[in-house]
């Protein structure tokens, strides 16, 4: 038998699931894709089936048994409380042990602080990720970890899809009452998502449960063509994202008294920010004004390997 060990690494999210399996050493042998694993929507139950089949395409890759994985580590999106992660491994346990399964040690993560820990390759630094909430994560030279934002579309959010989608369906409905600018995004709406009038706006707000973060890309779009309404909810988008930045950054560097970081490192996280988008090219440009003692990198690795990473360095 095969006397080598492996850890899985699971990065899962609201619309797929990657896992990675690497050596002892943290080198990535492989990876595969699955659909969502976001448990506070998908479930626990259902999380923890999505996760046990990548974990035995892993093995099958390997050629490995269950038995020599000697860790899983997993970031899923709604696992950021330790009360969800106790709930997670105690489900991804019971689904295994119905397989007649027994993992030696799981590891439960946000699928933040796994993108954090990947980025860096474990050393210091921030991630500011912006899809459809925001947050921004931060490692100082102690290893201890810092947030801000996370709280939620209803309370925070600042700068996410979220943010800008609202503004946009805001500005058009503002626009319908005679109060607003004309806009690009009352043409959009209408043949986007049929959203025309207040009645149709209500009805998908209200009662149809409507993706306002799904509005996002049109407003980026209708900065990139120069509409006024547009920029302006782009550019309130790109203060709110680089406020979670200028608050940040000092409280990672205060960590550092024998000054060994000149600046702090910075990976943008997101599909709003992460591709060459407008929001994009304005934050950085913003943050590279404003806060001089950032540096805007690419990631080092994928969040997948940052849970690899935590798994391997973890307690039992």
């Amino acid at each position: 038998m095969n006397k080598a060990h492996y850890i899985v690494g699971i990065d899962g999210g609201g619309t797929k699931t990657h896992a990675v399996i690497a050596t002892m050493e943290g080198v990535i042998l492989t990876d595969f894709v699955g659909g969502p694993s976001n448990m506070q929507i998908t479930g626990v139950e259902k999380t923890a089936e999505t996760i046990f089949r990548l974990i035995v395409k892993c093995c099958k890759f390997a050629k490995c048994d269950f038995s020599q994985v000697a860790a899983v580590g997993c970031g899923l999106a709604g696992a950021g409380r330790g009360s969800d992660q106790a709930r997670m491994k105690h489900g991804l346990e019971h689904y295994a042990a119905l397989h007649k399964v027994k993992f030696k040690k799981i590891v439960i993560n946000s699928d933040a602080r796994t993108a954090l820990e990947g980025a860096f390759h474990g050393a210091p630094g921030i991630i500011l990720i912006a899809g459809t909430g925001s947050i921004a994560f931060g490692k100082d030279v102690q290893g201890d970890i810092h947030r801000v934002g996370g709280w939620g579309r209803y309370l925070d959010d600042e700068g996410s899809g979220y943010y800008i989608g609202k503004r946009a369906i805001a500005a058009v409905a503002r626009y319908l009452d005679g109060l607003g600018r004309k806009t690009t995004l009352i043409r959009d709406l209408a043949v986007s998502f049929g959203l025309k009038d207040q009645s149709s706006i209500i009805d998908a707000v209200y009662r149809n449960n409507f993706d306002i973060a799904s509005v996002a890309p049109l407003v980026l779009q209708g900065a990139e063509e120069k509409d006024s309404v547009c920029v302006e909810i782009v550019q309130r988008a790109v203060i709110a994202l680089s406020d979670h930045v200028r608050i940040l950054t000092p409280r990672v560097l205060s960590a550092d008294s024998t000054r060994k970081l000149p600046k702090v490192q910075l990976v943008f996280i997101g599909g709003l920010i992460s591709h060459d988008t407008i929001l994009a090219r304005l934050l950085k440009k913003y943050i590279q004004r404003h806060i001089p003692r950032v540096e805007i990198v690419h990631p080092l690795a994928s969040p997948a390997h940052g849970a690899v990473l935590l798994a391997l360095h973890a307690k039992k």
